[in-house]
């Protein structure tokens, strides 16, 4: 069972505070860091402001050794496919090969706004062309080029340079579309996430995209399945209260929508949820300040799943 550290930095983080929390998920025996690729908050000031993800990566790639480092999902309105192919293999030889792509559609219209980012009505289609040009230029033998002539992106003899240092940079898709998103993923992912979900609605969406696996001729386990969900853990009522206080949430809400209570009452809320077919749980952590928090999760939830 993989336990991996999920970060919102839109909400108020810099640099260096994202690099105490990647140190200690090191550190700590998680197995990767993972941030979220927005660039405004969703509630409060946000201050100091946004961390571009992919800049933040190549920073981590350099001063960690052990941990995958990803993007739960990097946005596909935010950069051109060419040019995100090229980051990201940048980044993966920077790293030795530790990175693990997420990408999304984009959803979050305001950012867009904010920040004079184009923001189209079609962005499944656009998603779907993302991922066959990026993949495509990875896949291309060095030698040869790559050409893409989509509805929205088009390519000319490309050289497909750099290579990631992977043979195979794994790919993340995830959402709760019900046929779109698990046929792309069914094509092109390596792992399919749920994000914040019920175990109801995660175990019918798990279930969705084994279909679609299958009916893509892969193995239905070929596939990762995982969870993202927020944490709040607490070795006491009064502990858990705290935490939750501190992110601006209420204790009972945490327990019906999220992993949150006491040691024992997290594990046994991840062992429902592997019941619905996860094998990796993506924690969003959101007071990043809170490193005693990552050490009680380390200590005495991480050891009693194996």
């Amino acid at each position: 069972m993989d336990l991996r550290i999920f970060t919102e930095p839109q909400q108020g983080a810099d640099y260096d505070t994202l690099l105490a929390v990647a140190k200690a998920t090191e550190d700590l025996g998680f197995d990767a860091f993972f941030r979220s690729d927005h660039y405004l908050t969703m509630s409060g000031d946000g201050l100091p402001g946004p961390t571009d993800a992919w800049i933040t990566l190549a920073g981590l790639a350099r001063e960690t050794s052990r941990i995958k480092l990803g993007t739960l999902m990097t946005a596909g309105t935010f950069r051109l496919p060419g040019v995100l192919a090229i980051q990201v293999a940048q980044v993966d030889a920077m790293s030795g090969g530790r990175i693990e792509f997420g990408l999304g559609a984009g959803w979050f219209e305001a950012e867009h706004t904010a920040y004079g980012i184009p923001f189209p009505k079609e962005k499944i289609g656009r998603l779907a062309e993302q991922l066959a040009v990026i993949t495509g230029l990875w896949a291309t033998p060095v030698g040869k080029t790559f050409d893409f002539d989509g509805e929205f992106y088009q390519l000319k003899d490309s050289p497909a340079l750099p290579k990631p240092a992977q043979a195979k940079v794994p790919v993340l898709i995830g959402g709760m579309g019900a046929k779109r998103t698990p046929e792309l993923a069914a094509r092109y992912a390596d792992e399919f996430n749920v994000p914040f979900a019920s175990m109801e609605d995660s175990g019918r969406q798990i279930g969705r995209v084994r279909d679609a696996v299958q009916a893509a001729g892969r193995p239905a386990d070929s596939m990762v399945y995982s969870n993202a969900l927020v944490v709040c853990v607490g070795r006491d009522d009064a502990e858990v209260a705290r935490r939750a206080a501190a992110i601006g949430r209420e204790v009972e809400e945490l327990k019906e929508n999220g992993l949150a209570g006491s040691p024992a009452e997290v594990v046994e809320k991840i062992g429902r949820y592997a019941e619905q077919g996860a094998t990796r749980f993506y924690l969003q952590t959101l007071d990043l300040g809170d490193l005693d928090h990552l050490e009680l999760i380390a200590s005495q939830v991480k050891p009693q799943l194996g």
